[in-house]
């Protein structure tokens, strides 16, 4: 009886093992499906935000085409699509969660200027751009609005150079933007006859010498055409020379900024330790000599306190690393970043003012050389001083347009001894001028009462000029005025390869026509002048 027992216990504890047994396997074969559907989910995630990657992708680029508004459209709309998680995957060669996720501001707020019904006298204001819409409102549009309030009889537009931000904003936000050219062709469909050109850029550096390239196309399509100053007028030869421009600049970006930080005074603040580091964009363009003479500028108004730095390092001194030593040395322990930009974008919010270790912000607190270091996130646009001094270039350039140039220098050639002099060569359009390493100067000579003007041009694209009218240029045995080839030495050392003309003068001070022709093979009309000749 016993043995029936034990038999029937271990039968019923094997069946009770076995059904255990299956149940173990049903529960892994669960998990397996689980993990399967998991993985294949997390695929798919990673799939859809590849996708919207390769669409930004895509549109981050430099140049326009009949499929970038197509395009725009299809990234935001996958985008949209995607979930949270989702979007958080998006990763690209330039694409990120923050291109369509980061929340810069009301867009709405803008006005992208690019209605038409413009008339016969536009101001073409171009900026680099950003895709902040908050400082494109504050800064972009500041400068715009100011130049409309004191211009009321002109139409004001708008054009950006940088494409990748005109893509951004219209992708993200719906906000078209005219690059350079939609905005000229604008004006040529709407029979612009006077068109000034005002830069918002800082200097005469790459984006500058690009716009008036771009304009060259374009130049014969209006009765008159110039462009405008930069913030910060002409470049100069070295680091020494600063001018009049430079020197309002210095002073309102100082003066903002220390009301910012709530001083009285930039001695207050110098008394309380504090150094105020303004931070540019930099260049390895010849330009770059500008934030060299903005620091000149900085020593000759006494501003001991006051340092320029840029992003790239360009010029050398003015890297984080040597501004950082250059505070340290001064012996200051505030600091206070600001940016030396017009907009307060990209560069300002996260190469400035940013948490990530490479920052300006992060850099000078890991130093440990400072007590405190604060950031102040503004463009120049949105000063109100800055605004007058783009009002003011505006105002040069329209009275320039049609103005013959005069003098305090002009005089009968007889005035003049028979020799060698250093004279201004003026022309009618930013796209055609003497290069920037001569400082708007050619070399006059004078002999036996005839003077010839030697003037050394910016590149080889005008390749002749004509001492006269663009018509009489193209008729048969016009005589042309052959190029020279000169080589010219830019303030970094660098050389380059341009051509260069002699032009006759008949009169100092007063304008005359000269035709130049392009390597397109197109004649062009201009009116130059020289004055201002002193002897070597």
């Amino acid at each position: 009886m016993r043995k029936k027992t034990l038999a029937l216990f271990l039968t019923c504890v094997l069946a009770a093992g076995m059904l255990a047994g299956c149940g173990n396997k049903d529960s892994k074969d669960n998990n397996q499906v689980e993990n399967s559907q998991g993985t294949e989910s997390a695929k798919d995630d990673q799939a859809a935000a590849d996708e919207v990657a390769e669409l930004i992708d895509a549109i981050y680029v430099q140049e326009r085409t009949d499929k970038t508004d197509e395009q725009c459209a299809a990234a935001k709309e996958a985008w949209d699509k995607l979930t949270d998680a989702q979007k958080a995957l998006v990763s690209g060669e330039n694409a990120d969660p923050d291109y369509f996720g980061r929340d810069t501001g009301d867009a709405s707020k803008d006005d992208p200027l690019n209605q038409d019904n413009i008339g016969d006298n536009e101001i073409l204001v171009v900026s680099f751009g950003t895709s902040f819409n908050d400082s494109r409102v504050a800064d972009i549009s500041g400068v715009e609005k100011a130049i409309q309030a004191a211009n009321p009889d002109w139409a004001v537009r708008r054009a950006f150079t940088a494409q990748i931000i005109i893509n951004h904003v219209q992708a993200r936000d719906g906000e078209k933007i005219d690059n350079v050219d939609q905005a000229l062709q604008r004006a040529v469909d709407n029979g612009v006859k006077n068109l000034v050109i005002q830069p918002t850029h800082l200097m005469h550096g790459a984006e500058y010498d690009e716009l008036v390239g771009e304009l060259d196309a374009y130049k014969d399509k209006f009765e008159k055409v110039v462009v405008a100053e930069p913030l910060l007028g002409e470049v100069g030869d070295d680091a020494t020379v600063i001018n009049d421009d430079k020197k309002a600049v210095a002073e309102d970006i100082t003066a903002e900024a220390v009301k910012t930080a709530g001083y009285d005074s930039l001695d207050a603040a110098k008394k309380d330790g504090t150094a105020f580091v303004f931070m540019g964009h930099g260049t390895s363009h010849s330009a770059k000599v500008s934030y060299s003479q903005m620091s000149t500028q900085m020593d000759k108004l006494g501003y001991d306190n006051v340092f320029i730095g840029t992003v790239e390092g360009k010029p050398e001194e003015t890297s984080c690393e040597n501004v950082i030593k250059a505070v340290k040395d001064a012996g200051y322990k505030k600091v206070i970043l600001r940016p030396l930009m017009v907009v307060a974008g990209d560069h300002a919010n996260n190469d400035m003012a940013g948490d990530d270790d490479d920052s300006w912000k992060s850099q000078f607190t890991a130093s440990g050389n400072f007590d405190s270091v604060d950031t102040q996130i503004a463009g120049l646009g949105e000063i109100e001083a800055v605004q007058k001094l783009y009002v003011e270039h505006t105002k040069k350039a329209i009275e320039s347009l049609g103005k013959v140039s005069k003098s305090a220098s002009s005089s009968a050639v007889s005035a003049l001894e028979d020799g060698t002099y250093t004279a201004k060569f003026n022309t009618d359009s930013g796209m055609f001028h003497v290069n920037e390493a001569d400082n708007g100067c050619g070399t006059l000579t004078v002999k036996d009462k005839k003077m010839t003007i030697h003037i050394r041009l910016v590149s080889k694209k005008i390749v002749n000029l004509f001492l006269g009218s663009a018509k009489d240029a193209e008729k048969d045995g016009a005589e042309l005025l052959q190029p020279t080839t000169d080589k010219v030495k830019y303030s970094d050392g660098t050389t380059e390869e341009v051509y260069g003309f002699d032009v006759p003068v008949e009169e100092l001070g007063k304008e005359f026509d000269l035709a130049i022709l392009g390597t397109k093979g197109t004649w062009y009309d201009h009116k130059v002048s020289v004055s201002d000749a002193q002897k070597k």
